[in-house]
C-alpha cells in the first residue's frame, strides 16, 4: 500500500512533476510512423506529459515536432500549411521549422526580427515504425537506444495504438500482474498439457491463446535490473507437476515499456506512454525475425481495428459510456467476462478503478509481489532524480535494450530462472549490481 504521497509522486506526469520530468530523459513515442504517411501530409495532434504538441512531415520528408499553438497568437498549427520543412499557420501566415524558429512573418512590417521568437520544438527520431521525441534538456540529448523490437534488421515490426482512460501506471501495472491473466483472459487462454509454452490458436475472430497450466495462483519473484526488473511467475503444470514448473518471465524497462512471454509466432512489447495525468496512450508491439507478420491481422488481434475497436483517434469504440459493450448472453453461454478482446478486457478493469486509482485503499496480496516491487522501484527512482542522481535507466551499468529478452517454458523445478534468455551484457549487469551468483528459484 502506498501513502497519498507516494502515489502522487508515482503517477503524476504534468508540469515540473518529478516522474514526468524524469521521464523526459527518456526517448518517448509520440505517433505512428505511418500516421505521418507522406511528405507534406496533414500534421497529427499529440499530447504528451501535459503538453499538446503537433507532428508533421515535411516536403523534404523529415519528421518534425513542436508545440501546437502558433506563437503569435495561439491559432492550432494542426491546421496549418506544411511547407519544405516547417508548418504556416493559416491565421497570419506565420512559418515555424522543425526546430522551432520563426523563419517568416509575412503579417509584420519589415525589420521585424523573427530570430529573436523561439517556438517549442523538440528533436525527433524515427525508428521501429514509431516517430519518437526526446523531451529532456536540449543542450544533453542522449543518442537514441534501439528498442527490442530492433535486434536485428530482419525484423518483421507491427505496431498498434489505442488510447486508455486511465493513469499510466494503473495501465502498466496490469502488465506486470501475471496472476490476472489466467482469471480475466480465461476465455481467450486456454489450457493445453501439450504445449509448452504460451501457443498460438487463432479461432478465427480473437487472438487465443493456450497455456499448459490451469494454476490460478502463481508465484512471483522479481530480480532488479539497471533498467528496471525481470519478473518470473511459477505455475504448477497440467502434466508433471511434482518435477516441473511453467514460468513466464516479464521484463519491465524503465519508465513505462514492459515486455510480456512470448509466443510462438512473435514477440511482445508494450509502452504506455503518458499523455498526461488521466490518459495514456498503449503502444502495443509484436515482432519476428521467422514469421511473417501483417499489420492488418495485427491490428483486429490486438483489437485496434481503426472503424471496428478504435476511432481515428485511436480512442476506444466500446469504453465505459457504454459499458464496453460487455454481452451478458454470452456469459450466461460460457464467456468469462463478456467483453470480447484480451485489451479490451484490461481497459474495463483499469479504466473503472478511476482515472488516477487510490491505493491507499487497495488490500495487495502475494500475487501483486511485481507491482510491489514496481511501485517500490519508481517512488525511489523519483527521489533519486530529486536528490540529483541520473533518471532511472540512464546510469552505468546500462544494457543495450535491444538485447532484453522475455521468456517462457516449462522446466524442471530449481532451475535458475534468472539468466533464462538474458544477454552476456545482461547478466555481466546482473552480477555488478548483486554482487554475487544469482540463486536458483
Amino acid at each position: 500500500m502506498l501513502t497519498h504521497e507516494e502515489n502522487e509522486l508515482l503517477t503524476r506526469v504534468e508540469g515540473d512533476a518529478p516522474m514526468g520530468q524524469m521521464m523526459r530523459r527518456h526517448w518517448t513515442p509520440a505517433c505512428l510512423t505511418k500516421e505521418l504517411p507522406e511528405p507534406g501530409c496533414a500534421p497529427r495532434r499529440v499530447r504528451l506529459y501535459g503538453e499538446n504538441l503537433v507532428a508533421f512531415r515535411g516536403l523534404d520528408g523529415n519528421a518534425g515536432i513542436v508545440g501546437e499553438h502558433c506563437p503569435h497568437r495561439l491559432a492550432s498549427l494542426a491546421y496549418a500549411r506544411v511547407e519544405q520543412s516547417s508548418l504556416q499557420c493559416l491565421y497570419h501566415g506565420w512559418k515555424i521549422d522543425a526546430q522551432g524558429r520563426v523563419i517568416d512573418m509575412p503579417s509584420e512590417p519589415e525589420g521585424r526580427r523573427a530570430e529573436r521568437i523561439r517556438h517549442k520544438a523538440y528533436p525527433v527520431h524515427e525508428a521501429g515504425g514509431v516517430v519518437w521525441v526526446y523531451m529532456g534538456p536540449q543542450d544533453a540529448v542522449p543518442e537514441f537506444p534501439l528498442p527490442p523490437w530492433m535486434d536485428k534488421p530482419e525484423n518483421r515490426i507491427v505496431v498498434s495504438k489505442i488510447h486508455e482512460a486511465a493513469n499510466w501506471a494503473q495501465a502498466l501495472e496490469g502488465t506486470l500482474d501475471s496472476a490476472h491473466s489466467s482469471i480475466l483472459h480465461s476465455s481467450e487462454i486456454r489450457s493445453d498439457a501439450s504445449v509448452q509454452g504460451s501457443t498460438d490458436r487463432s479461432d478465427g475472430e480473437r487472438l487465443a491463446l493456450a497455456r499448459p497450466s490451469v494454476d490460478l495462483a502463481p508465484r512471483i519473484q522479481v530480480q532488479p535490473t539497471s533498467y528496471g526488473f525481470r519478473s518470473a511467475a511459477f505455475r504448477k503444470p497440467i502434466k508433471d507437476a511434482d518435477t516441473t514448473d511453467y514460468v513466464r518471465i516479464t521484463i519491465f524497462i524503465a519508465p513505462y515499456t514492459a515486455l510480456p512471454p512470448p509466443s510462438d509466432t512473435w514477440r511482445p512489447a508494450q509502452a504506455f506512454v503518458p499523455m498526461d495525468d488521466h490518459n495514456t496512450m498503449l503502444y502495443f508491439f509484436a515482432w519476428s525475425d521467422t514469421k511473417r507478420l501483417d499489420q492488418d491481422t495485427w491490428e483486429k488481434e490486438s483489437s485496434a481495428k481503426i472503424g471496428v475497436d478504435i476511432d481515428r483517434e485511436h480512442r476506444k469504440l466500446r469504453n465505459r459510456s457504454n459499458d464496453y459493450m460487455q454481452d451478458r448472453e454470452a456469459m450466461k453461454r460460457g464467456d468469462f467476462t463478456g467483453i470480447p478482446g484480451i485489451p479490451f478486457q484490461d481497459f474495463a478493469m483499469q479504466e473503472t478503478m478511476g482515472a488516477i486509482v487510490d491505493r491507499t485503499r487497495e488490500n495487495l496480496g502475494a500475487s501483486d509481489f511485481a507491482i510491489v516491487r514496481f511501485r517500490q522501484m519508481m517512488v525511489q527512482a523519483v527521489r533519486d532524480f530529486q536528490a540529483g542522481l541520473p533518471a532511472i535507466g540512464t546510469a552505468e551499468p546500462r544494457v543495450p535494450l535491444n538485447r532484453l529478452r522475455s521468456f517462457q517454458a516449462l522446466l524442471p523445478k530449481g532451475t535458475d530462472w534468472r539468466e533464462l534468455d538474458a544477454s552476456p551484457e545482461e547478466i555481466a549487469s546482473f552480477r555488478s549490481l548483486h554482487g554475487a551468483e544469482p540463486k536458483a528459484a
